[in-house]
């Protein structure tokens, strides 16, 4: 019996595995006309930023260190004393403006210390009343559009319209507050708006009053973003409404919680329809945006003095914010 021999096969050479090369996507160099629009879509925003931010608060600076009624040209020489103010306009003033506004300008330090209370209203008061007001919406209670709808209303409105309705709230013998309280008689009526010691808390409850709708809104927006899974792991660990809110949404809101510090800065230092519809900002009611406004477009046009006011206001607005972001942006960076 024979046998035949069968040969193996030649096994199959084995190659080596070739590394997977990624290709990388080639960018496509943009055309004429790509770069047109993008150069347009830059450059139209940030133009206008240059024109009317940054010129006019550089110019605003360098007005502030000068001695000029916004009449004839600047120069650089320096203002002589004991001369005429008509003799010395246009001139280099230095930080006499600034010393001035500080020694014997005798409404400056009240609209300092009044900017400060409005600024500490907005940040104790407002903001945390329209968190509170966001919160309990977002819950969803009954009615809760229908709230949203009555607290948002105020923000609708212009703030001069604001200071006229609340006119008629606060007003001396007819008003809903005195009427309500039984002091609306011409001999025991409460003036809640020409009181130096009452007008300024008066005015700051209408500016709470809008100020908390428009804090709501931005935190509704906050809230509605959150991830759920959060508040739902938050529920399973135990954790009540209150913990986790403050330990686990509250944090995650922190973008939101920087545009509400600088949203509340700003709208509390800017202040200047409400007191200027009151009593023009005078008599209890000074503040130095209206300081700013009556030195440069007032009777006196003191253009440079008025720069200097406004980069006090300036200062003012950036202390906090700059303040604010820094603590916010160390804690992410320490984790």
């Amino acid at each position: 019996m024979s046998s035949t021999s069968q040969t193996p096969a030649p096994a199959a050479a084995v190659t080596p595995a070739q590394p997977k090369v990624r290709r990388r996507r080639g960018i496509r160099r943009l055309n004429t006309r790509d770069r047109v629009v993008v150069a347009l879509l830059l450059g139209i925003p940030l133009l206008l930023d240059l024109v009317f931010v940054w010129f006019p608060a550089i110019g605003t600076v360098l007005l502030s260190f000068t001695k000029w009624n916004g009449v004839g040209s600047l120069h650089t020489k320096t203002c002589q004393p004991n001369m005429p103010s008509i003799l010395n306009n246009g001139c280099w003033y230095g930080v006499q403006n600034y010393h001035q506004a500080a020694t014997i300008y005798p409404e400056f330090w009240p609209a300092v210390r009044h900017n400060l209370i409005w600024l500490a209203v907005f940040v104790l008061i407002a903001t945390p009343l329209g968190m509170l007001f966001a919160v309990l919406i977002d819950r969803g209670i009954r009615g809760s559009r229908m709230y949203q709808s009555i607290l948002f209303l105020p923000v609708m409105l212009s703030l001069a319209l604001v200071g006229i309705i609340w006119e008629f709230v606060y007003s001396q013998n007819f008003g809903l507050i005195n009427t309500v309280i039984g002091r609306n008689g011409n001999d025991n009526a409460i003036d809640w708006l020409g009181n130096p010691h009452l007008n300024l808390w008066a005015v700051l409850v209408e500016a709470t009053w809008r100020q908390a709708g428009y804090v709501m809104v931005l935190y509704l927006a906050g809230l509605k973003a959150v991830d759920p899974t959060l508040r739902e792991a938050a529920l399973m660990d135990g954790a009540n409404a209150w913990q986790t809110f403050w330990r686990v949404i509250f944090p995650v809101m922190r973008p939101i919680n920087i545009v509400i510090m600088v949203v509340t800065v700003i709208e509390s230092l800017r202040a200047f329809d409400l007191v200027y519809i009151t009593n023009k900002g005078i008599n209890g009611l000074e503040l130095l945006s209206v300081l700013v406004t009556s030195n440069i477009v007032g009777e006196t046009q003191r253009v440079g003095f008025g720069s200097a006011l406004g980069v006090v206001l300036l200062v003012i607005s950036l202390v906090p914010i700059s303040i604010f972001l820094y603590q916010t942006f160390r804690r992410e960076e320490s984790r």
